[in-house]
C-alpha cells in the first residue's frame, strides 16, 4: 500500500559492482563517511540518478539487500537490450568510487503481516521479491516463490535462494515453457497474500487469476506503466485544484494533469517517473473525486479515494482539494 512520507536526498559512493547473473548487475551503496544510512523494509526502493550521454537520468529500483545492514544499499540493474538508456547508463558509465544522487527509500510494495505467502518472481522482478522471502523466513510464516526467467544463466541470486529448499521453484523458460500459474494460483487460499514482480505480461496474467482470489490477496509492482484506453481531450472538462496548505486554487484544463497544471502554474511538487508507477508524486486527497490513471493503486486503494499520483491524475468532479 503506498505511504506518504518523507523522502532524503542522498549522495552515494558506489563501493562495488557484482555480477549476479547474465546482464544483472549490482551497485554497492555506501555514505561516503560510511555512517548509517535511512532504513528501510522489503519491497522499499529508491530513485538513483546516473550519467546518461545526453544529461542525467533517473530510474527506479528495489532495494534487495540486508535491511539490517544500515552501511550498505544493494541494487541490482538488468540491462535491457531495448530501453530508454538507464540501464545501459549504469551497466557502461558507472564504476566503483562514483558517487550518485539517490532519493528515498520509498515503499509502496511494502510485505503486509500473513501467516502464509506465495511469491512470483520474473526475471530481474526477483529483486524485491529477494529480501521478502527472508523476511518471511525469519517471521516463521509459510511461504513459496516461483521464480521464471529466459535461461538459468540469466536468472539472477540462485546460489542465495538455493539455500530455501524445494520452496523455491525455479523455472527457466528455455527448460521449462512459461510459468504454470493456473497450478499456483487456479485454488484461492482465505490465509495466503500473493506478491508479484516482473514483466507486464506475467503481471497481466497473475492479476487475470487473482480475481476470484480474497480482495487486497494480491500485490503488484510493475516497471512500466499500464497500458491506458486513450482519452479523447475534447471529452474532458476543465475543474479546479485547490491547494490546502497554500490556499491556492490552480485550473487543471482537458488533457493535462494535475501535476503539469500546476507546473504550468510556477508550482514545483516532488515527482519521478511521470507514469504513474513509482510512487514519489503520491498526495493525500482532503476532498473530491480523483480520476485515478496511475498503475501503482490498488483497486481498494482507488475506491478508498484518499491518496492520488498527481503526474497522470485528474479529477472525476468540479473541485478538487489536495494537500498541498
Amino acid at each position: 500500500m503506498p505511504i506518504l512520507h518523507e523522502e532524503q536526498q542522498l549522495r552515494l559512493r558506489v563501493t562495488q559492482l557484482t555480477w549476479e547473473s547474465e546482464g544483472v548487475l549490482s551497485l554497492s551503496l555506501q555514505q561516503p563517511d560510511r555512517g548509517d544510512l535511512p532504513a528501510w523494509r522489503p519491497g522499499a526502493h529508491v530513485d538513483l540518478t546516473v550519467p546518461g550521454p545526453n544529461g542525467a537520468l533517473t530510474r527506479q529500483y528495489s532495494l534487495n539487500g540486508e535491511p539490517a545492514d544500515r552501511s550498505t544499499w544493494r541494487v541490482s540493474v538488468f540491462r535491457e537490450p531495448v530501453s530508454t538508456g538507464g540501464s545501459e547508463a549504469v551497466h557502461t558509465r558507472v564504476r566503483p568510487g562514483d558517487l550518485v544522487d539517490v532519493r528515498g527509500p520509498r515503499n509502496t510494495f511494502a510485505l503486509e503481516e500473513s501467516p502464509s505467502y506465495l511469491f512470483i518472481a520474473g526475471g530481474i522482478g526477483i529483486t524485491p521479491i529477494l529480501p521478502m522471502v527472508e523476511q518471511a523466513s525469519a517471521d516463521g510464516a509459510r511461504w513459496s516463490l516461483l521464480y521464471g526467467g529466459r535461461s538459468r544463466s540469466s536468472m539472477a541470486f540462485l546460489d542465495p535462494l538455493a539455500r530455501h529448499g524445494d520452496v523455491v521453484r525455479v523455472h527457466p523458460e528455455d527448460e521449462h515453457g512459461l510459468l504454470d500459474l493456473d497450478a499456483v494460483l487456479g485454488e484461492p487460499r482465505a490465509d495466503t497474500l500473493v506478491y508479484c514482480c516482473g514483466p507486464a505480461p506475467l503481471l497481466d496474467a497473475v492479476e487475470e487469476r487473482c480475481r476470484v482470489w480474497p480482495p487486497g490477496a494480491l500485490h503488484v509492482e510493475r516497471f512500466t506503466a499500464k497500458p491506458q484506453v486513450p482519452i479523447d481531450p475534447g471529452l474532458e472538462q476543465a475543474f479546479e485544484v485547490v491547494l490546502e496548505a497554500s490556499g491556492r486554487t490552480v485550473t487543471v484544463p482537458p488533457g493535462m494533469s494535475v501535476l503539469e497544471a500546476l507546473e504550468a502554474n510556477g508550482i514545483d511538487h516532488i515527482n519521478s517517473c511521470r507514469e504513474g508507477i513509482c510512487g514519489t508524486c503520491e498526495t493525500k486527497v482532503v476532498d473530491g473525486i480523483p480520476d485515478h490513471r496511475d498503475s501503482l493503486l490498488s483497486e481498494e486503494e482507488r475506491a478508498a479515494g484518499d491518496t492520488m499520483m498527481i503526474c497522470v491524475g485528474r479529477a472525476l468532479c468540479p473541485r478538487l482539494v489536495l494537500d498541498l
